[in-house]
């Protein structure tokens, strides 16, 4: 087994080259989603917030940040900033990413690019 502390760093590395980067070697994995984000976001990288882990499992809070500069969801590139927040859950058995769970802020995302109307706090 692991320590925390070895599972903390593969998935930071994850975040870092993978996620912020684009370095798609680095892992196998959600390659497929991380390209279409950066083909969107070119500038699409992650600020992480803090991570915990026990044992095999890492729970990553993080923020999302790019600016979209392509087809997104089938919306042209609106050269809007966004930023989005996720809480990541990877499982890590022998160095490598085996298991993703997570959740995305997508309702803030589709305000931010005009998909969803955004919410009016003087509005009852």
């Amino acid at each position: 087994m692991m320590s925390s502390d070895a599972a903390i760093a593969v998935v930071r590395r994850n975040t870092e080259e993978v996620q912020s980067r684009g370095n798609f070697e680095v892992f196998d994995g959600a390659r497929n989603l991380y390209r279409a984000l950066r083909a969107a976001f070119p500038d699409f990288h992650a600020e992480i917030h803090w991570q915990i882990s026990d044992g095999n499992r890492v729970t990553t809070y993080k923020t999302y940040h790019g600016t979209h500069d392509g087809t997104f969801w089938g919306l042209a590139p609106t050269g809007k900033k966004i930023r989005f927040e996720t809480v990541d859950v990877m499982r890590v058995r022998n160095g490598k990413i085996t298991d993703h769970w997570g959740v995305a802020n997508l309702l803030s995302l589709a305000q931010q690019l005009g998909f969803a109307p955004a919410l009016d706090p003087q509005k009852k």
